[in-house]
């Protein structure tokens, strides 16, 4: 039996932006793109590798959570502590420099850590996304 990822979801609130640094910053692919303004899912994925995706989608936009809900779910958003996503690359270095090129170029997104080896083992640096959402890049 051979199970797989198909999909991750990471809320956007801001499609465009977050559009930007997965598919300029980080060299996603764009797989699909359904919806208009902030109501948008929008797919990538690492290219190559098209069996995997990322879904980049409104955030609540779910008709069964209540106001209070949308409102716990924004704040948790601004302080980037709502989800996270772990990502690898052969070549961190490149990638760092890549996304924090992008990031400081575009004012959006913000880098939290630069690479470096870690306690536990592992050599990575890390993100927050346009949303908020951390993303750690680990190095292969």
């Amino acid at each position: 039996m051979s199970v797989i990822i198909a999909a991750a979801f990471l809320p956007a609130d801001d499609p465009e932006k977050s559009l930007g640094f997965f598919r300029d910053a980080l060299g996603f692919e764009v797989r699909q793109d359904v919806g208009q303004g902030t109501m948008r899912w929008i797919t990538v994925g690492p290219p190559g590798q098209p069996e995997t995706g990322i879904v980049l989608h409104p955030p609540a936009a779910d008709p069964g959570v209540s106001d209070e809900e949308r409102r716990t779910i924004a704040v948790l958003m601004a302080k980037g502590v709502y989800t996270a996503l772990s990502l690898a690359s052969k070549d961190l270095q490149g990638t760092f420099d890549r996304a924090r090129a992008w990031v400081e170029s575009s004012g959006v997104g913000e880098v939290l850590q630069e690479p470096e080896d870690q306690p536990w083992g592992v050599r990575d640096c890390s993100f927050r996304d346009p949303a908020g959402n951390l993303v750690r890049i680990n190095q292969l």
